[in-house]
């Protein structure tokens, strides 16, 4: 079996690791705050002690950091994945980051004899503690059949969306639909209340019709409980925003929903809530 290394440990990612342990694999685990992956050291898990001596050891290397830069720090340079993978192994990096930056260490990899796939994920901490995470994978096609089986493990909707930098490009897709159906999510609950009905009663009605989403399904409920722990960083989503704003302007394509969106979790995190989840916006209405 492969052996797998695991770079990132956070909200979605130790769960990820939890599902390889389950699977029978040998995983190796690093972690820039050491202290989130002792739990998983302690259900079978190896720790290494720096990125590199973790690519040096596995036949397929896992990464879900924060920022695209962090990204780029892991995998180029000296001390970078690139340079102390073993060749013919697989690099699967599930960060929401640039399709820019996946099309290059695709190609950086590619000279190296070690394969590259993008895969970003959504489904936030719910969709990876039960496994039932989408991923979103660019890269080449038969790289992407020989390590179907590990992906299954962590998710139900696993698609090869085509060649380098698909995925981050998919993702952004997704990342567009969800920030201007939060605002509405939120206006929804938000005018529930002030009519006067019960928003739980609301949201059994219009959850399974026609305004059905995940977000309305999984955030809605937290809202209403005043629950905002991060399943998915406001700041992460910002990011995501950036990102997509970004591809957009480079392609002539206006996308004014997206633009309100991140004006409006802009604001949120200049309050001090960018470590909030992204239902924290529904506090933007109950504030008003």
């Amino acid at each position: 079996m492969e052996k797998i290394g695991f770079i990132g440990t956070g909200v979605m990612g130790a769960s990820m690791v939890q599902h390889l342990l389950r699977g029978g694999y040998d995983v190796i685990v690093y972690n820039r705050t050491k202290e989130k992956a002792m739990a998983l050291v302690e259900k079978g898990a190896v720790w290494a002690n720096t990125p590199q001596e973790l690519a040096e050891q596995a036949s397929v290397i896992m990464t879900m950091v924060g920022y695209p830069h962090d990204v780029e720090q892991l995998y180029i340079g000296d001390n970078g994945i690139l340079t102390h993978a073993q060749p013919g192994s697989i690099c699967i990096d599930f960060t929401t980051s640039t399709p820019t930056l996946a099309e290059n260490l695709y190609k950086q990899a590619k000279e190296k004899n070690i394969h590259m796939l993008d895969a970003p994920v959504s489904g936030g901490d719910i969709g990876a503690r039960e496994a039932k995470l989408a991923i979103m994978v660019g890269g080449d096609a038969e790289v992407f059949e020989r390590i179907l089986p590990l992906l299954q493990l962590l998710g139900t909707n696993i698609v090869l969306q085509g060649e380098a930098g698909s995925g981050q490009h998919t993702k952004m897709c997704n990342q567009i639909a969800i920030a201007s159906n939060m605002i509405g999510v939120c206006e929804a609950i938000a005018y529930a209340k002030q009519a006067g009905l019960s928003p739980e009663q609301v949201l059994k009605s219009i959850s399974t019709g026609a305004a059905g989403s995940w977000s309305l399904s999984n955030l809605a409920p937290r809202m209403m409980k005043g629950d905002f722990a991060p399943g998915f960083y406001i700041k992460h989503f910002i990011k995501d925003m950036k990102i997509a704003l970004e591809e957009a302007e480079r392609m002539n394509l206006s996308l004014p929903g997206l633009a309100m969106a991140k004006a409006m979790y802009e604001e949120l995190a200049a309050r001090g809530k960018e470590n909030d989840g992204t239902q924290a916006l529904y506090t933007t209405y109950i504030q008003r």
